[in-house]
């Protein structure tokens, strides 16, 4: 099977794009919402573009650090970050929102940035020891986390509108 690169989910969440994507762009919250990031500490937030940020992760027995950086903001539109470890890229996240009826399309989507060399040889070899994923299983753990993630998000979004 080959494997997959990419990766999106969506969800309506009913609430206006302004709200949606002032919640997600604090990545502080990201802890409430992902089933695998228990915390994210930002030195200074607000996140802006180029702010650095660590990422402390578990799945069951594994727990894991993540060093990110946010990489795009376009207000009420695009929230984007990458995320390494030991200098390693591992993985691009991301979400956009679009405005559907009275409320959000928020779409949350993941590239794979471990694409060939050594270094994605080496990052691979990390996410199975760390994380106790290879990456053939990563794409169905992302998809099902990202449900999740949507899903908490919209009821969050929904009870503070």
């Amino acid at each position: 099977m080959d494997r997959q690169w990419s990766l999106e989910e969506s969800a309506v969440v009913d609430a206006p794009p302004e709200v949606v994507y002032r919640l997600v762009s604090d990545l502080r919250n990201m802890g409430r919402w992902s089933p695998e990031c228990r915390s994210v500490w930002i030195l200074r937030p607000p996140a802006r573009p180029g702010t650095r940020f660590v990422g402390f992760n578990r799945r069951g027995p594994f727990l894991w650090p993540t060093l990110g950086r946010v990489t795009r903001m376009v207000p009420d539109s695009e929230f984007v970050f990458d995320v390494g470890v030991f200098g390693l890229p591992i993985a691009r996240w991301g979400y956009r929102f679009e405005p559907e009826g009275s409320g959000t399309r928020l779409t949350e989507f993941w590239q794979d940035l471990r694409t060939s060399g050594y270094r994605a040889r080496a990052a691979d070899l990390l996410g199975t020891v760390f994380a106790g994923t290879n990456p053939a299983r990563r794409v169905a753990l992302n998809r099902a986390g990202m449900r999740t993630t949507l899903a908490r998000i919209a009821r969050t979004a929904t009870a503070g509108t």
